[in-house]
């Protein structure tokens, strides 16, 4: 196998391992306010996810770091032409960060509100925006190449590899040519994803009433969900994907999406089974995805002579070896510590293991003033 396709299936994987990691967390925060009543149930509620939501960030800066090192082209491609979508995604995901770290520092209920809302609107539209740039990478976009000289766009019929060597594939349209029908029933689903599998990470590490209400969350938002990302990756896989091989994980995602719906069910409820089968689900999507992309990284809505592929934008032969040898070392040792962190912290927890109002007080910081004091 040629190192290109060797980091092309790389990159899918620490694509899977954020998405799955990442996904329950982005559904924790959208439940917030859904399955805890009180101050003291939303505490328990974050700190469900709070031994693991950075080390889950890790996957996604090693995806974007492996993008700009195997392929600088496609990387380049995508970040210029998303660029707004992408500052959007970063935003948020700082937004996001500080909600989580800043929510314990002071004691004050109305703080702690303020930024659970901030949590919620973030962990919302970051898989939305996310199922959007994806579905893109599926659908295809407004790709030409673009003579570097010039900056004239080369005909298609005049794209060759000589060519391409004093050329660059640009991304055109603007923010809004990346929203279409598709690709907007592509955030939905990984939105709808996201929160059934949430729901599942809740009802799996909470005791008592927040268990209760994440497990009657679960029920029908994992139904909601499978329905929406199967006609999503019909749709996909029937318009866009130019692979047959590509409905073997879509059918693997299909069943095991079901088999995770199935199992939230009142009747046949198993909670580990049930959050196992979503991440089954997930995974297969991801993969589903770079499969439907393949031999491309960027496809060309405008003509397929445009398309990037994978030989073209990956890196030389020498820095691939190089980044094997490196991956080779250190993915092992990072799978190592995500495994054991996840066994460290695999017990329950409930509302009689949080402080019931944990940080500084506010008139200690700002005496007389703070408007968050209450």
């Amino acid at each position: 196998m040629e190192l290109n396709i060797l980091w092309f299936i790389l990159i899918a994987v620490l694509w899977t391992g954020y998405l799955v990691l990442e996904g329950f967390d982005f559904g924790v925060g959208m439940l917030l306010s859904v399955v805890a009543r009180n101050d003291r149930e939303r505490t328990t509620v974050v700190r469900t996810i709070g031994p693991h939501w950075d080390g889950n960030e890790v996957w996604l800066l090693t995806a974007g770091g492996a993008m700009f090192a195997a392929f600088p082209e496609w990387y380049a491609t995508m970040f210029s032409g998303m660029y707004l979508a992408l500052f959007l995604i970063l935003v948020l995901l700082i937004l996001r960060i500080s909600a989580i770290e800043w929510r314990s520092k002071i004691a004050s209920q109305r703080w702690r509100t303020v930024w659970d809302r901030f949590h919620s609107v973030s962990a919302l539209l970051v898989p939305l925006l996310l199922g959007v740039a994806f579905a893109n990478l599926v659908q295809g976009m407004k790709i030409e190449v673009v003579d570097r000289a010039t900056q004239q766009v080369v005909p298609a019929a005049d794209v060759t590899p000589e060519v391409l060597a004093t050329s660059a594939h640009q991304l055109t349209g603007g923010f809004f040519s990346l929203l279409t029908p598709f690709t907007i029933l592509g955030g939905l689903a990984v939105v709808a994803i996201c929160f059934a599998h949430g729901a599942q990470f809740l009802a799996l590490k909470t005791k008592g009433d927040i268990r209760t209400r994440a497990n009657a969350v679960a029920a029908p938002a994992t139904v909601v969900s499978t329905l929406l990302a199967a006609v999503w990756v019909v749709w996909g896989q029937a318009v866009y994907s130019m692979n047959v091989w590509s409905w073997i994980p879509l059918v693997v995602a299909a069943l095991a999406l079901i088999a995770s719906a199935a199992l939230s069910q009142h009747a046949l409820r198993n909670e580990k089974l049930s959050f196992t089968a979503s991440a089954v689900g997930i995974a297969s999507a991801v993969v589903w995805i770079f499969s439907a992309m393949a031999p491309n990284v960027m496809k060309s809505s405008i003509d397929a002579a445009y398309s990037l592929t994978i030989s073209q934008a990956s890196s030389t032969h020498p820095t691939l070896v190089i980044m094997s040898i490196v991956a080779l070392c250190l993915v092992p040792i990072v799978l190592a510590y995500t495994v054991w962190s996840y066994w460290v912290f695999r017990h329950r927890i409930s509302t009689a293991d949080v402080e019931a109002n944990a940080g500084l007080l506010p008139q200690k910081i700002r005496l007389g003033s703070n408007f968050l004091a209450g």
